[in-house]
C-alpha cells in the first residue's frame, strides 16, 4: 500500500480538516455509481423547481391575480424545453465521454473563440449557480424564521466555506453526504404532490393563506411581452443540465451509458415536480408578488402548508429539505466549474495551478477560486435573491445554443450510423435554445442580464490573453531555438554581511568552481560598520569590495555592481554566494532569510547571474559538542527537471562547468505520458547520464524531491555534500509570475532550513522582457 508523505503542523491541521491524501492510483475506486452521481450533479436541476414556478409567478403577477392562468402553458412549455435539451445533451454525452461538455464540443466543431465564449458563459454560470442557490436556500430559512433575515448574508457565506470543505474532502464523500438531503427532498415534494391532488380529489381543493390577498395589477393586461418575461423567468428550471455533460469522467463505466441514463432520470423527476407544483399553485389560489413574498412566505412553502393543513411537522420538514437542496444545488457546480477550470489550464486558457489535484483526487484551487468569487457574490448583491436571479440564465441558454450548434455541425461531418436523426434532435435542440437565449436576454436585460452579457466577452478576452502567454512562454522554452551562446569567463562573489564561519565556508565552496575571479562582497549599511576591520587580518589575500551606497539597502547596490562586472567583461556569468546562519531564537533565523529571499528575488531578473544559497547551523557548537561540517570542497549535484527546455539544457551546462564528482537529475512523475516523453528527450540531448524518474503516487512534488534529495545525502560518502541546482525560468510582470506554478520557490524555500545542503537557483530569463524587471531595495 502507498504511504503519504510525513505530514508537518499544517499538513496535521489539513488531514484533520480534509482526511487522508488519495494515491493516484485509487482514483477508479472514487467513481460514482448512478444514485450517488445523480444527487452531485443533478442537485442544481432537482432544486430549481423549489422557485421555478414563483418566478414565473413573480412576472406574472404585475398584471394581477387573473394572469396566473397563464401559468400552466408556460410551464408545459418549459417542461418540453427540458425534454429537448436533455435529449440533446444524451447525444452530447454518448459523442463526448471525456467531459468538458459545451466547451469541448463547441471547441472541436466551431473553433477556438466559439469555444472561449461557451467555456466564460459555463463558467459565469457556475458562479451564479453557487450565489444564487445558496441565496434561495437562506431565504428559505428565513421564511420559517424572519427574525433571521438581517444575518441572511453570514448565514449565505457559512452556507458557502461549507460546502467547499466539504467538496475538498473528494467526490465519492461528497455525494455520499449529499445523497440523503436531495432523495428526502424529492420525497418531500412528492408527498406534497400526493396529499395536494388527493385533497383535490373531491372537487373542492383547499384555498392557500393568500387566496384572499389583493393583487393590484400595474399592467393594463397579459401581452405577449409579458409571457416572454415569466417563460424566460422560469427557464431557471435548466440551470444545471449541462453539469452531467462536463463530469462524465467522474461516472463508473459505462460512463456515457450511465451519464445518458442520470440524464433520463434526472429530466423525469424534475419536469414530474415543476409540474406537479405549478398545477397545484394554481389548485390552491397561492398568490404571490414582490410585495407579499416576504411575509408569507415562497410559493413551495405556500403549497406545502397549504396541502399538510397548516405549519406542523410535515411543513417543517419540507422547509428543511427545501433549504437542504437549494444550498447543496450549488454542488452541481462544485463538481463543473473546478473540471472546466482544469481542462482550459490544460489548453493553456487559464493560469495552469488550476490543473492541480489536490489530496483528495479533486482540484482545489478551482474550489477555492470558485467559492470566493461566489461569496464577494453574495456580499455585493446582499444575499437578495430576486437580485440575483436577474444575472442568471443567460450564461445557460448561450452554452445551450453552442453546444448543439456543434453538435449539429459534427453529425454534418462525420455522416455516420442514423446521423440524420441525430443531426435533427441537435438542431431542434440548437433552434429552441438559440430562440429562449434570445427571449431571456431580451427580456432581462435591463434587470441585470446586461453584466453577464458584458462579463462573458472580457472573460474572452482574458482567455485569450493567458494564451499568447502561455503560447510566448512555450517558444522561448522550446528547444527548437537556437541555443545561447555559453558565457565566456565566471566570476563568483560571497556576499558577506559579517566576519564567520559561515563566510569561510562559502568562500570554501566558491574555491572549488574554477572560476575566473573570487572576490567577497560587503554592503555598508551605517557609519559604524566595522567589517573592513574584521576581515584584514585573517583574510588578507581575498580581495574584498565594500560598496557604500547612498541609502540604506542591499540589491540595488549589489546589482549595479554586477552590471559594472559584465560591462567590463561581456559574456561573463557572476555567481552570487549567498551564507546564511540559522540563528536562535527561530523567529529571528525566519527573519534574517527573509532578508535574503529579498536579495535574491533582486538578482533573479538578471541575466547570466546564478545564486547559491550556504545555511550553517550553529546549533552543535552552542551546546559544546560536534563541529562544524567540512569545507564542500566535493560536491553531488541534484538537478530536479521538470521537462527538458532551453532552461534545463542552460543548468546542465552550469552543472558541468561546476565538475561536480556526481550528477544526479530526476524527474518527478505527475503524468506518465509527460514523464516517458520527458525521459525521451532527455536521452536524446545526455545519453551518458541517466534520468531518474520518481514516482508521485500522491502529486506532492516538493516533497517527492526532498525525500529523493535526502536519500541520496544518506547514501552520500563522509565530505561529500549535496548541492541542488535548480533551473527556474523567470517570467517578468506579476501577470507572468502568478501564471506559473511556484515549485521552484517552494524548493528553495524548504531546502533552506536544511544547513547540510548547498542551494543553486540558475535562472533562465525569457527573451529581452528581462529588462523589465527592476529591483525592489532591501
Amino acid at each position: 500500500m502507498t504511504t503519504p508523505p510525513a505530514p508537518g503542523l499544517l499538513a496535521r491541521v489539513k488531514r484533520i480538516l480534509l482526511g487522508r491524501p488519495f494515491a493516484t492510483s485509487d482514483e477508479d475506486h472514487h467513481l460514482l455509481p448512478k444514485r450517488l452521481a445523480l444527487p452531485l450533479f443533478a442537485s442544481d436541476p432537482l432544486s430549481s423547481v423549489a422557485y421555478a414556478t414563483e418566478e414565473i409567478m413573480l412576472v406574472l403577477a404585475l398584471a394581477g391575480a387573473a394572469a396566473f392562468t397563464h401559468m400552466i402553458p408556460i410551464a408545459a412549455a418549459i417542461a418540453l424545453l427540458v425534454v429537448v435539451v436533455v435529449t440533446s445533451y444524451r447525444q452530447t454525452v454518448r459523442a463526448y465521454p471525456q467531459g468538458g461538455g459545451a466547451y469541448l464540443v463547441t471547441r472541436d466543431n466551431l473553433g477556438a473563440i466559439p469555444a472561449r465564449v461557451a467555456a466564460s458563459a459555463l463558467m459565469i454560470d457556475y458562479v451564479l449557480t453557487v450565489a444564487v442557490s445558496v441565496t434561495a436556500g437562506v431565504a428559505a430559512i428565513t421564511s420559517a424564521f424572519p427574525s433571521v433575515l438581517p444575518e441572511r448574508v453570514w448565514i449565505a457565506m457559512a452556507f458557502v466555506a461549507f460546502l467547499g470543505l466539504v467538496n475538498l474532502r473528494g467526490v465519492r464523500e461528497t455525494g455520499r453526504l449529499f445523497a440523503v438531503p436531495t432523495y428526502f427532498f424529492f420525497v418531500m415534494v412528492m408527498a406534497v404532490l400526493a396529499t395536494g391532488f388527493a385533497r383535490c380529489l373531491g372537487g373542492t381543493c383547499p384555498a392557500a393563506e393568500t387566496a384572499s390577498v389583493a393583487i393590484e395589477p400595474e399592467l393594463g393586461a397579459v401581452g405577449v411581452l409579458l409571457i416572454m418575461r415569466a417563460f424566460a423567468s422560469g427557464s431557471t428550471a435548466l440551470t444545471g443540465i449541462e453539469a452531467i455533460a462536463d463530469g462524465v469522467p467522474a461516472f463508473r463505466r459505462p460512463k456515457a451509458g450511465n451519464a445518458a441514463a442520470t440524464l433520463a432520470i434526472m429530466a423525469t423527476m424534475s419536469i414530474t415536480m415543476f409540474l406537479g407544483i405549478t398545477s397545484l399553485s394554481l389548485l390552491f389560489d397561492v398568490r404571490v408578488s414582490e410585495a407579499t413574498v416576504d411575509t408569507y412566505g415562497s410559493v413551495l412553502s405556500q403549497v406545502g402548508r397549504t396541502a399538510f393543513g397548516g405549519e406542523g411537522v410535515l411543513f417543517f420538514a419540507l422547509q428543511a429539505a427545501t433549504m437542504g437542496i437549494l444550498v447543496l444545488a450549488a454542488n452541481t457546480a462544485y463538481q463543473d466549474f473546478p473540471r472546466l477550470s482544469a481542462i482550459l489550464a490544460g489548453d493553456r486558457l487559464m493560469p495552469r495551478q488550476l490543473r492541480n489535484r489536490g489530496d483528495r483526487l479533486v482540484y482545489s484551487n478551482g474550489i477555492v477560486v470558485l467559492s470566493l468569487m461566489a461569496a464577494a457574490l453574495i456580499v455585493a448583491f446582499d444575499a437578495t435573491l430576486s437580485r440575483l436571479i436577474q444575472l442568471y440564465v443567460v450564461g445557460v441558454f448561450v452554452s445551450f445554443t453552442l453546444s448543439q450548434t456543434s453538435m449539429v455541425r459534427r453529425w454534418w461531418k462525420l455522416r455516420t450510423g442514423r446521423w440524420r436523426r441525430s443531426m435533427a434532435i441537435n438542431a431542434v435542440g440548437a433552434t429552441t435554445t438559440g430562440v429562449v437565449l434570445v427571449v431571456v436576454a431580451t427580456a432581462k436585460f435591463a434587470k441585470g442580464a446586461w453584466a453577464v452579457v458584458a462579463a462573458i466577452p472580457l472573460l474572452v478576452l482574458a482567455m485569450s490573453r493567458v494564451n499568447r502567454h502561455y503560447e510566448w512562454v512555450a517558444t522561448q522554452l522550446s528547444l527548437f531555438r537556437e541555443r545561447r551562446r555559453p558565457p565566456l569567463r565566471t566570476e563568483v562573489i560571497v556576499l558577506a554581511s559579517h566576519v564567520s564561519q559561515g563566510t569561510r565556508r562559502a568562500l570554501a565552496y566558491a574555491d572549488t568552481l574554477g572560476a575566473d575571479r573570487v572576490q567577497c562582497v560587503h554592503v555598508e549599511e551605517g557609519p559604524r560598520d566595522s567589517f573592513w576591520l574584521d576581515w584584514q587580518a585573517p583574510n588578507a589575500d581575498i580581495p574584498l569590495t565594500v560598496l557604500r551606497p547612498r541609502r540604506r539597502g542591499v540589491v540595488r547596490p549589489l546589482r549595479a555592481f554586477i552590471s559594472d562586472i559584465r560591462w567590463e567583461h561581456p559574456r561573463t556569468r557572476v555567481v552570487v554566494v549567498i551564507p546564511e546562519w540559522q540563528s536562535e531564537p527561530r523567529w529571528l533565523w525566519r527573519l534574517l532569510h527573509h532578508r535574503a529571499s529579498r536579495i535574491k528575488a533582486g538578482l533573479i531578473g538578471m541575466r547570466d547571474v546564478v545564486m547559491v544559497n550556504i545555511v550553517l547551523s550553529p546549533r552543535p557548537l552552542l551546546r559544546g559538542r560536534g563541529t562544524p561540517p567540512p569545507p564542500p570542497t566535493e560536491r553531488i549535484a541534484v538537478v530536479p527537471v521538470g521537462g527538458v527546455t532551453q532552461a534545463t539544457l542552460d543548468t546542465i551546462a552550469y552543472v558541468r562547468w561546476t565538475d561536480p564528482v556526481a550528477l544526479h537529475p530526476v524527474h518527478v512523475e505527475l503524468e506518465p505520458e509527460y514523464a516517458e516523453r520527458t525521459q525521451e528527450e532527455w536521452a536524446r540531448y545526455y545519453p551518458d547520464v541517466p534520468l531518474e524518474i520518481v514516482a508521485n503516487p500522491f502529486r506532492a512534488t516538493v516533497p517527492v524531491i526532498l525525500d529523493y534529495i535526502r536519500r541520496i545525502r544518506a547514501e552520500a560518502p563522509p565530505g561529500r555534500v549535496v548541492e541542488v541546482v535548480i533551473p527556474e525560468f523567470v517570467v517578468p510582470g506579476r501577470m507572468g509570475r502568478a501564471l506559473h506554478n511556484k515549485t521552484a520557490r517552494s524548493l528553495r524555500a524548504r531546502l533552506a532550513r536544511d544547513p547540510d545542503i548547498i542551494t543553486t537557483t540558475v535562472p533562465w530569463l525569457l527573451k529581452d522582457e528581462a529588462e523589465a524587471y527592476s529591483a525592489r531595495e532591501v
